[in-house]
């Protein structure tokens, strides 16, 4: 079963990440607190796997994920799928390419993490988030239209 195996916030640029034991997803907009979070962005919340950053040596939190899951797959996650983790539902919107800053981790990772940084998500359903929950790939035809009410909270 895949679930979420940490929470983070990003609470300063270019600080650690701050370990929580649960999150505040909010609509649109990403997690209650973290800088990274903007409305409108395909990218809100950063997903990165436990084994993936087992197989680089890295800690939980190393390259700047807001969940580490567990058991998950993520390359075969594609945009528009939908995860149901806690009380949100984050929407899959593109793979993170990784950045000159994997470099300052460690020289060589900006390399060693293409294809591997995880995948970004929008929050399509706020809620929280806790370290331990289930995560579900959701079938969106069962879900409310939530894009219609993200758009006019936008115009608002």
């Amino acid at each position: 079963m895949a679930q979420v195996s940490n929470v983070f916030i990003a609470v300063e640029r270019r600080k650690a990440m701050k370990p929580v034991e649960q999150a505040l997803a909010v609509t649109d907009r990403g997690f209650l607190g973290c800088i990274h979070g903007r409305v409108g962005s395909k990218r809100q919340v950063l997903l990165v796997d436990i084994e993936t950053l087992r197989e680089f040596g890295l800690l939980p939190g190393t390259i700047r994920e807001n969940i580490t899951t567990a058991g998950l797959n993520l390359a075969e996650l594609r945009p528009g799928q939908r995860l149901g983790m806690g009380e949100a539902i984050l929407e899959v919107t593109v793979p993170c390419q990784p950045c000159s800053r994997m470099d300052e981790i460690r020289m060589g990772l900006q390399k060693e993490l293409e294809n591997r940084r995880g995948i970004l998500c929008r929050v399509i359903e706020g809620g929280r988030i806790s370290r331990g929950d289930a995560i579900e790939i959701v079938d969106a035809s069962l879900m409310p239209r939530m894009e219609g009410r993200v758009e006019q909270e936008r115009r608002n």
